[in-house]
């Protein structure tokens, strides 16, 4: 679905992502995960081309990002970030139609598969009982699901989540975790999503690259990246592992910051 070469991103001078070098099979669910500042939500933007990238090569679906036109790219990826607005008097099912815009003429109605796909996004993130609400007027873990279903209805093939859960409480984001995991077995849609939440990202997901100073530090299975010496590596922080009781992946329970300069971690044992 995605690859990419030797990318390097950065502002004003400073390199936030520097040779990162990556492969995205289809039907994936991927979780970036890293400390603050360490590229994550740069790095989505650079694949959806929302930024400039400075140096490699990024190919959707075999074409090179840097021929596809934007409303091409529209098509193909569609991008759920932490922080969404939209008009105060607009509706829920108002508010999905705007999923479509990527595959209209500025001067085309709206037509019957429109609404046919409009209705379905809204099955499908269960908001049956709010389409003709207000979207100010739902919780934040509605208005989620509203900006889901907007995604869903452009139909693309891929889906980038930026820190989704981010603001909602523990039951909404529960709920948002399970629809994605939902959408992604229903339709085999390729989802790539940056977490802060290692413990969601474990549990949801079929692959996680962790990320620090703008490099790929692991990448793969839970199982397999979600290990003490990389945690404490890349977050300073001395952990246990346990199980997840409902998905068997991997459970973190942080135990302690501890720094790894010898002048701060002279008792540190992991």
């Amino acid at each position: 679905m995605i690859k990419i070469n030797n990318l390097k991103v950065g502002y004003e001078n400073k390199v936030i992502i520097e040779d990162l070098s990556l492969e995205v099979k289809r039907g994936e669910v991927i979780s970036i995960i890293g400390p603050n500042g360490s590229g994550k939500s740069t790095f989505l933007k650079a694949i959806a081309r929302f930024i400039k990238k400075d140096e490699g090569e990024i190919y959707l679906l075999d074409k090179l990002l840097d021929n596809m036109k934007n409303n091409d790219i529209s098509k193909a990826i569609s991008m759920l970030s932490q922080q969404n607005s939209s008009p105060n008097d607009i509706t829920v099912k108002e508010l999905i139609y705007y999923g479509r815009t990527p595959h209209k003429k500025w001067y085309e109605q709206r037509n019957k598969e429109d609404e046919e796909i409009v209705n379905w996004a809204i099955k499908n993130t269960g908001l049956e009982n709010y389409k003709n609400r207000k979207v100010a007027m739902l919780s934040g873990g509605e208005r989620q699901r509203v900006w889901l279903a907007m995604s869903l209805a452009q139909k693309t093939e891929v889906l980038f989540l930026d820190e989704p859960t981010t603001y909602l409480d523990m039951c909404h984001q529960l709920e948002l975790m399970e629809l994605v995991r939902e959408i992604n077995s229903k339709f085999n849609m390729t989802i790539i999503m940056v977490l802060h939440d290692l413990n969601q990202a474990a549990r949801y997901s079929d692959r996680v690259i962790i990320m620090k100073k703008g490099k790929i530090v692991a990448d793969g299975s839970p199982e397999e990246v979600m290990v003490k010496d990389i945690i404490h590596e890349v977050y300073n922080v001395k952990c246990c592992i346990g199980k997840d009781p409902i998905s068997n992946k991997p459970h973190i329970y942080p135990l302690e910051v501890c720094y790894k300069e010898k002048d701060r971690c002279n008792n540190c044992v992991l």
